[in-house]
């Protein structure tokens, strides 16, 4: 009986320190930090913010269309490569993963909202984006507490931490869940072999963010 007690004990001592591990074995990110833009590897500044929900991409000529009986949307990118200076220009078609509005001042703003992949570290994500025209922002990504959570650890306090250093040999953690007009990965094959190139309350911190971008 004492041994059993005795190994019982050593179990609930040492779990802590199996979470501290997993803790510190976490990526850790600044509120700002370089990202790409992947498979272009398009290397732009991500605003990590955890008071909006759903995670934003700077998109021009957003227009929303269907195939069939499933909606896409056509849009544009056009981003400046923070480390060679140039401007990436890109014509996207891409199913649309669901539909969302923020509720601001002005009213609802619908958006709408594809699946991208980013690299963050040394890993690529692929999540959900919604397209904005994010123009006059500072950053032309925002990630939301739905990206960050998947990321590690954030760093209020510090900014660049972590450089991306993704590869052909990186791992991809894809995003799971079929979206609101169910499964986006069968569309984006098909967009692959075709191309070559409810409402979310808490969007409303994400409306809010972009009237103080340069904070």
């Amino acid at each position: 009986m004492a041994s059993v007690l005795l190994a019982m004990s050593a179990l609930f001592i040492s779990a802590p320190s199996l979470a501290d591990h997993d803790k510190e074995e976490q990526d850790v990110f600044g509120w700002v930090e370089k990202t790409t833009i992947e498979p272009w590897n398009i290397e732009v500044k991500a605003k990590l913010d955890s008071g909006a929900l759903t995670s934003s991409l700077d998109a021009r000529n957003i227009e929303e269309f269907k195939k069939g009986d499933v909606p896409w949307v056509r849009f544009d990118l056009e981003l400046t490569d923070e480390e060679t200076g140039e401007v990436f220009e890109k014509h996207l078609e891409k199913p649309v993963y669901r539909d969302m509005a923020v509720r601001g001042a002005g009213g609802r703003d619908p958006r709408l909202v594809v699946l991208m992949k980013i690299c963050m570290g040394d890993t690529i994500h692929e999540e959900q984006f919604s397209l904005r025209d994010r123009e006059d922002m500072i950053y032309p990504v925002l990630l939301g507490r739905r990206t960050i959570g998947e990321l590690g650890l954030l760093n209020v306090n510090k900014t660049f931490i972590t450089d991306p250093t993704c590869d052909e040999d990186s791992q991809v953690i894809e995003h799971h869940g079929e979206g609101e007009y169910g499964n986006v990965k069968e569309h984006l094959d098909d967009a692959d072999e075709n191309h070559d190139a409810d409402e979310d309350h808490d969007a409303k911190s994400d409306d809010a963010e972009s009237n103080r971008d340069d904070a």
